[in-house]
């Protein structure tokens, strides 16, 4: 805890239970009135922007109303705000606000107001773009060295840079070995965009090397944004870091030397403009905000860091200079000019607490309260002890800490997995594409020996399986009572799961004495569905794309044991190899060797081999526990299929890249038709024949 607050200059509330975050904040002189005097511009998540010309008050009093200049609803949420130059034929700085799938640009201008009422503030569009991925963050400056103006580059969710020179649409490129997007920040010393991956990596990448990179496809580019991928880049340069970041910056207060400042989640970097390591500071407290924010020793930078204790240090390079205390948590900070004041601290809480503030030396000091000297009454102490250790002793009586064993529970729940399939399906809406879809009934039995009040109960499966009903609401159980559901389990989506398990769980509450409403409990059980719910037995095949060997240290076993409901009892003595049959389509094949003690998995699709590997490990298992075996175990020694289960990865994103094209190509050609739709009804509305060369089709 520091000795000394943060000096409250100026502070307010903003909105109510609204959600702010690193990108919501931003200080400049956004009206353009040339009188150096920032304004604080703050968007939210509820997609409220407003901007503030705080002035100072004292102690005790409350925000003029005229300290707010605008403020304005949006309808979307807003993830940053900047300003920048990013209009066409004028310098004059505009404001940049990002949506999830919108970036728009407005002016924001004053007009003189009549006597008390002050000025009159407004924003004006100038213009947007529609995003056709979910945006991230943005960064802006002059790329490729431009002069007078700003361009902007916005990172999306899925790992694309998309560029923007003010009114229109450049390019966009995808970043390589892209997981999850991180801080993005450019560099105009070295035109490069430098960001942090999910590798735990610093990454920059030359705008000239992404401006020159042409899509895959070699398409003509056009104003509108293009969905086709680029080719993969090339890092300038890379420097792991060990951890991932919160936030990066790129500052310059001497001419010609810039740094890459990195905050990471236990760690302070501060970079050369070539990935070099100029020093790292090791924190002893969990961060949430930076900001390198002037030089004032040859040489050395300093930097505000807030962290998660509401504390704000000020480090000279790595030495810490001064520490203070806030209010609240900060998840952004700024440094701003306002009358006559410069570097006034702005910092903004992530539930809306802003506020400007300037480091003082008034100390906050904690006084003991004074405390009553009377004389000690023994007979009072032990007649209120004694009355505490009865409460603690029957407290403990109604109210258990440690859980209990299985047999003392007060409500029991158990899951019945029927032995066959259903003999009238029960599948609803179900996408596979088979001729019968079967389905398996699972019987549901709550059993309590106490009252259980408001008990409710939950049926959950791994996607793609389905239940018929997944959650029940039940009356106040009586004790020594029961109450038992019915409901079907089915494969719901046309793709195979990789697990065949399933969780019953039961909410309910306990009254006590000392809680009539109830302690809440809660009691569970899995159960297993069967294989023969997702596939049926078909002729092995011979050949296969893909194969798994798996040794064992016990002989062989035969299917017929092990798998009973696959083997046909009449071809017992060629039961060394089974088909499986997935109700998806594909089909994977179960061998075993007569004179060796490995039994062979084979598909022509990777992903089919574990469900049936799996499902085969498990029986072996059964069977040798209940000969009293403990010592079985199985093995794979064969090379893992690292190549092959990446490539089934990049068949999966490049079918959502297609899909995402083929509904773009659907737009396209619904916008043509309701044109050509819109000429027909001109043209025949005047009933004047009209020859098919006049109709633009």
């Amino acid at each position: 805890m520091s000795l000394f607050k943060a000096r409250d200059w100026w502070s307010t509330v903003l909105g109510e239970k609204e959600e702010f975050d690193q990108g919501c904040l931003c200080v400049a002189d956004v009206d353009n009135s040339g009188s150096g005097q920032d304004k604080v511009i703050v968007g939210s998540y509820m997609g409220y922007l407003r901007i503030f010309n705080p002035h100072p008050v004292k102690h005790g009093d409350e925000v003029q109303p005229e300290d707010l200049l605008l403020e304005v609803q949006l309808r979307e949420p807003i993830l940053q705000v900047e300003v920048g130059k990013f209009v066409s034929g004028t310098e004059a700085l505009h404001l940049a606000v990002l949506h999830s799938r919108k970036l728009c640009v407005y002016a924001v201008s004053g007009t003189l107001g009549n006597v008390e009422h002050g000025n009159q503030y407004q924003i004006k569009l100038m213009y947007e773009h529609n995003l056709q991925r979910t945006a991230c963050n943005m960064t802006y400056g002059p790329f490729g060295g431009v002069k007078g103006r700003d361009l902007i580059c916005i990172q999306s969710m899925d790992g694309m840079l998309m560029l923007f020179e003010q009114e229109s649409y450049a390019f966009g490129r995808f970043l390589p070995g892209f997981l999850l997007p991180g801080p993005l920040t450019y560099s105009s010393r070295t035109d490069s965009f430098i960001t942090v991956s999910s590798c735990q990596q610093v990454e920059s990448y030359k705008y000239q090397v992404l401006a020159f990179a042409t899509d895959a496809d070699e398409r003509q580019e056009t104003e509108q944004q293009k969905l086709s991928s680029g080719k993969r880049l090339v890092v300038d340069w890379a420097l792991n870091i060990g951890e991932q970041a919160l936030d990066i910056c790129v500052v310059s207060f001497n001419q010609g030397v810039s740094s890459v400042f990195v905050l990471g989640e236990r760690n302070f970097f501060c970079l050369k403009d070539n990935g070099q390591i100029r020093f790292m500071k090791k924190l002893d407290y969990s961060p949430s905000c930076f900001i390198p924010y002037c030089s004032v020793q040859e040489g050395t930078v300093n930097t505000l860091i807030g962290n998660h204790s509401k504390m704000l240090n000020v480090y000279q390079d790595v030495t810490l200079k001064w520490a203070t205390q806030l209010p609240h948590i900060p998840v952004s900070v700024k440094v701003a000019n306002f009358q006559d004041l410069k570097g006034v601290i702005v910092t903004l809480s992530d539930d809306g607490h802003l506020q400007c503030s300037y480091l003082g030396t008034d100390p906050s000091l904690f006084q003991a309260p004074k405390v009553d000297s009377r004389e000690i009454n023994y007979e009072e102490m032990n007649a209120e002890m004694k009355e505490l250790q009865k409460i603690i002793r029957e407290a403990t009586k109604t109210q258990d800490i440690l859980p209990e064993s299985e047999k003392q529970r007060d409500l029991t729940v158990t899951a019945e997995v029927s032995p066959v399939l259903d003999a009238e399906s029960q599948a609803i809406d179900s996408e596979v594409k088979a001729e019968a879809v079967p389905s398996v009934t699972v019987k549901v039995t709550i059993q309590s020996r106490v009252t259980a009040q408001k008990p409710s109960l939950s049926v959950c499966v791994q996607a793609p399986l389905a239940v018929t009903c997944d959650q029940f609401i039940f009356n106040d159980l009586e004790p020594d009572s029961s109450e038992t559901v019915v409901l079907s389990v089915f494969l719901k989506r046309n793709c195979s799961p990789s697990e065949l398990d399933g969780n019953c769980m039961v909410l309910y509450n306990i009254p006590t004495e000392l809680n009539p409403e109830g302690i809440p409990r809660v009691a569970q059980c899995n159960f297993s569905l069967p294989l023969r719910l997702i596939c049926v037995p078909a002729q092995p095949s011979k050949t296969a794309n893909h194969k798994l060997t798996i040794d064992t240290n016990k002989p062989p076993v035969t299917f017929l044991t092990i798998f009973p409901e696959f083997v046909d009892p009449s071809e017992v003595d060629q039961a060394n190899a089974l088909g499986f049959q997935f109700l998806t389509g594909s089909r994977t094949t179960l061998l075993a060797s007569k004179t060796s003690q490995r039994y062979r998995i084979q598909s022509d699709q990777l992903e089919d081999l574990w469900l049936i590997t799996k499902e085969l490990k498990r029986r072996l298992e059964e069977h040798f526990n209940k000969k009293g075996c403990k010592d079985f175990a199985c093995t794979f020694s064969g090379s893992i299929p690292l190549q092959e289960y990446f490539e089934l990865i990049d068949r999966h994103f490049e079918l959502r890249l297609n899909a995402e094209k083929f509904q773009e190509l659907l737009s396209e050609r619904a916008v043509q038709f309701r044109a050509i739709e819109r000429r027909l009804l001109t043209r025949f509305k005047d009933k004047t024949p009209a020859p098919l060369q006049h109709l633009d089709t």
